[in-house]
C-alpha cells in the first residue's frame, strides 16, 4: 500500500495486508508501522507527535473496541496491531489461554507471575475494565501497586492473554485504557486457534513475514518472535 492510509477502513486494510505491525516505528524492529503509512514517512524516519500521531492514537482505541483488528503491547512490548486474519496463528504460537478461567493452570505451569493472576482473575470474573477500576479490583492502587499492575499487564499482554478494548474517561487526565481477556473479545480466532499446532502457526507467521522481507535473514525473524533456530528453520521450511 503505497497510498498514505487516511481513514480507519484504510487502516484496517493495511493491518490486514502486512498482517502485523507496530503503531509507531520502534528502532531494531524490523515491521511497518501505521503511523508511517499515516504519514507517509521514509524508512528511517522518525516518528512525532502531530496529527497523524493524534489520529493512529485513537485509531489503537476504535478498531479493537470495533473488532476490526487486535491491539497490545506485543513486540518488544511496543504496541502493535495484529490482522485478525493471523490472530489465531499467534494465539497458538504464543500457546496463549484459550479459555477465560485458566489463570490456574497458567499460575501452577509458572507462565505468569501472582500479580499477573490477580489481574486475569479480575478480568475473568469481571469482563472488561478500564485501568483504575481493574487495579481497585486486584488491590494495586498505590504507587507500588502500579508498578506492580503495569508489569502484570505487560505479562498478559505479551502472553496475548489481555488486549487493549478502548478507553475510558476515569478522571480528568488523559481517558485510561481499558482492557478485557483475547478470548471474550475475540472468541472466534480463539476457537479458530485451537485446531493450530504452534509449528504450522510459525510456518504461517514466518512466510507472512518474509513477504515483506523477502532479503531478511533468519536470525531477524528468530530475533523478532523470540523463536529458537530449530524453530526457525523449521518455520521458514
Amino acid at each position: 500500500m503505497n497510498r498514505p492510509v487516511s481513514t480507519s477502513a484504510e487502516a484496517v486494510r493495511f493491518i490486514d495486508a502486512v498482517g502485523f505491525c507496530v503503531l509507531f516505528p520502534v528502532k531494531n524492529v524490523p515491521l511497518p508501522s501505521l503511523y508511517a503509512a499515516v504519514a507517509g514517512l521514509r524508512p528511517g524516519q522518525r516518528a512525532k507527535w502531530d496529527k497523524y500521531a493524534e489520529l493512529v492514537w485513537a485509531w489503537k482505541d476504535e478498531l479493537p473496541r470495533r473488532r476490526r483488528a487486535f491491539y497490545a503491547k506485543f513486540f518488544k512490548t511496543r504496541g502493535t496491531f495484529i490482522s485478525l486474519k493471523l490472530l489465531p496463528q499467534f494465539l497458538a504460537m504464543r500457546g496463549s489461554p484459550l479459555r477465560a478461567d485458566d489463570y490456574d493452570r497458567f499460575y501452577a505451569k509458572g507462565r505468569i507471575s501472582q500479580d499477573a493472576r490477580a489481574v486475569w482473575e479480575a478480568l475473568a470474573e469481571h469482563g472488561a475494565m478500564p485501568t483504575l477500576e481493574l487495579r481497585h479490583a486486584c488491590k494495586m492502587e498505590s504507587t507500588a501497586g502500579n508498578k506492580r499492575y503495569k508489569k502484570a499487564m505487560l505479562e498478559l499482554q505479551c502472553l496475548l492473554a489481555a488486549v487493549h478494548f478502548g478507553a475510558e474517561q476515569e478522571t480528568a487526565a488523559w481517558p485510561s485504557a481499558r482492557f478485557d481477556l483475547t478470548v471474550r473479545a475475540f472468541p472466534g480466532q480463539a476457537e479458530a486457534a485451537r485446531n493450530i499446532t504452534s509449528e504450522a502457526a510459525r510456518a504461517r507467521l514466518a512466510a507472512k513475514y518474509m513477504e515483506w522481507h523477502p532479503t531478511s535473514p533468519p536470525v531477524a525473524l528468530q530475533r523478532l518472535f523470540g523463536w529458537s533456530k530449530a524453530e526457525t528453520r523449521t518455520a521458514l521450511g
